[in-house]
């Protein structure tokens, strides 16, 4: 039973080698599943393309200051009948014609209130708010990605404490039964051992089916099914030293701040947009068409202008200053979402940093737990082989070891969730902080592509 005992040790020890440095050969690590999570997951690859969609309102709003050019074209069959002049001068014309006319127009804005500049100005605001965004969603896969396979060391650790307490529970179980045939125990204590046996298979199974649903989950968001994993280490060497400045770092790196910003920045620009729209607006139109046959006297003309045109807006409904009092209630609105988003960051960091140092005590009283926890099972068997304790009391401190076991794997696996969360909360949970050896997406690749396209139905793809 001691060597029983050693294996279950040893299985428990498993996630302790992360905290060491050792990392079994060929086995996968928690850095191998970030980088398959950050580059297969599809939400996040989804969230990638989102960002993609939000890139085309800068384009968009750009096309504000260039021309809108149209070609138009006119055919048809047409029958007149003229009278010109006045009485014995009178002159009749009629006749069949078929008239065609080619054209083209082109329009240019020259000035509409600033419309133009901050519509674009709100849409490269949108654009960064969509990166920071971005950023939210990859921090969120990769705390994910590092929770569940945490999650799978421990579980598998779990299952691993529990099989191995089974066997231990039959040996006991066989040994005193072999004592109630020689008389040294009574039928109570095989009872006791068969229902501490039955208990400590229960808990296996329990073990298992908790097992594998982590394994599914492991699937769902890493990509594949997890084979032979390495243990875990925290992040801490990327962390700030003390907690004033984790929340410092928190409300200036927190993507979800930023992003809070940049809709302030979005919002402040529409109320300039809804304003502009009290401002005259100048525009000029360049007009040249060729006809044919237009009417029965004119078989061939040309037609050509250039007109400035200025409107100046008096009285539309009330449309206008209604949008632009809504606008600045969305501004009022956002400047408040911007605070409220700060002090959640805030606690955010607080509650994850007590949780990393809770983390970390609590793994140095599950080792000494478990120490103690085995030195005095020993003691109790000892003392059960001299008379002086029950067969319930080596039961009962075979099952403390247990417990202390799953304690520290559940604290070990804390230990290392809590380091991410951390990382996460200050905003600095990324493969560049990392060192994640993969291709980082960069979201500007794309704006840059489209920016300044004026024309061209296909994305940068190909598509």
């Amino acid at each position: 039973m001691a060597a029983l005992n050693r294996v279950t040790g040893v299985a428990v020890a498993a996630l302790l080698l992360g905290l060491a440095g050792a990392t079994p050969v060929l086995a996968e690590t928690i850095e191998g599943a970030l980088v398959r999570a950050y580059q297969d997951n599809p939400q996040l690859n989804a969230q990638r393309a989102q960002v993609r969609v939000t890139d085309e309102n800068v384009p968009q709003a750009l096309s504000g200051y260039r021309p809108r050019v149209a070609v138009t074209a006119s055919a048809g069959y047409q029958y007149s009948d003229v009278s010109t002049g006045v009485g014995a001068g009178t002159t009749k014309l009629h006749g069949t014609q078929v008239p065609r006319a080619v054209g083209i127009t082109a329009t240019q804005t020259l000035y509409n209130g600033q419309q133009t500049a901050n519509r674009t100005r709100a849409a490269e605001s949108q654009v960064s708010a969509a990166r920071e965004g971005l950023r939210v969603l990859e921090q969120s896969v990769l705390l994910s990605a590092a929770s569940i396979y945490m999650d799978y060391l421990r579980d598998a650790a779990i299952v691993e404490v529990q099989r191995s307490n089974v066997r231990v529970l039959e040996q006991t179980l066989k040994q005193t039964r072999d004592r109630f045939t020689v008389g040294e125990v009574t039928r109570t204590d095989v009872a006791q051992s068969e229902a501490q046996l039955a208990a400590g298979k229960t808990q296996e199974l329990s073990a298992e089916a908790t097992l594998n649903t982590t394994r599914s989950n492991y699937r769902r968001i890493i990509g594949n099914e997890p084979g032979r994993l390495a243990p875990g280490s925290p992040v801490d060497r990327f962390l700030p030293t003390t907690l004033p400045g984790a929340i410092n770092l928190g409300l200036v790196e927190n993507p979800n701040v930023i992003a809070a910003m940049f809709g302030i920045d979005v919002s402040h620009l529409q109320v300039k947009v809804a304003e502009g729209a009290l401002f005259p607006t100048v525009s000029l139109q360049l007009n040249a068409q060729q006809g044919w046959e237009q009417n029965i006297t004119s078989p061939k003309a040309f037609q050509a202008s250039a007109i400035a045109q200025v409107s100046v807006p008096l009285y539309q409904g009330g449309a206008e200053y209604a949008l632009i009092r809504q606008s600045k209630e969305t501004l009022a609105q956002q400047r408040l979402t911007l605070e409220q988003v700060r002090d959640q960051a805030r606690a955010t960091v607080v509650q994850n940093w007590g949780q990393l140092q809770a983390a970390k005590s609590q793994v140095a009283s599950a080792k000494a737990q478990v120490t103690a926890s085995e030195i005095a099972l020993n003691g109790v068997r000892e003392e059960a082989k001299a008379g002086q304790r029950t067969t319930l009391d080596v039961l009962n401190a075979q099952q403390a070891l247990v417990n202390a076991r799953v304690a520290l794997v559940t604290a070990q696996h804390d230990r290392v969730v809590a380091s991410y969360s951390v990382l996460s909360a200050i905003g600095r949970l990324s493969p560049q902080v990392l060192g994640l050896r993969t291709t980082v997406y960069d979201p500007s690749v794309h704006y840059h592509q489209v920016r300044d396209s004026w024309i061209g139905v296909r994305i940068p793809d190909g598509r």
